[in-house]
């Protein structure tokens, strides 16, 4: 059983910055890629950003890329999404995941654990 925790949501505006943080609990965070999902009312999760076991390979989604980067530290159990140049658009919940498979999954249903999620606002 793994149990996630995101921090740093929060309010920006336009064209801002935020770095989000995920920090695991137990002693196998390296043996799980992580992602980050975001969610937005009446909406399905969507996919965002994934980085594999060891850090070495980073995926993302098409609307993000170029302005988000994902990183983790596999010494501290964390995962960290850096936003920037921030829209209205990625207003969201987000969430961060852990996903046992090495296949560079974008389908939240192939995650294995959730953290409960946090909220980002931005203003235009």
């Amino acid at each position: 059983q793994v149990q996630l925790v995101e921090s740093g949501g929060g309010w920006v505006q336009a064209g801002g910055s935020l770095t989000l943080s995920c920090t695991a609990s137990g002693r196998t965070f390296s043996s799980y890629a992580m992602g980050w999902f975001r969610q937005t009312p009446g909406k399905e999760r969507e996919f965002v950003a994934r980085v594999s076991r060891s850090g070495g390979n980073t995926y993302y989604a098409d609307s993000v890329k170029g302005r988000f980067t994902i990183a983790r530290t596999n010494a501290k159990n964390t995962v960290y999404l850096q936003m920037t140049s921030l829209k209205p658009e990625d207003t969201a919940v987000y969430y961060c995941a852990a996903d046992r498979s090495v296949l560079p999954g974008r389908d939240p249903e192939t995650y294995d654990f959730w953290g409960q999620g946090t909220q980002v606002t931005v203003s235009s």
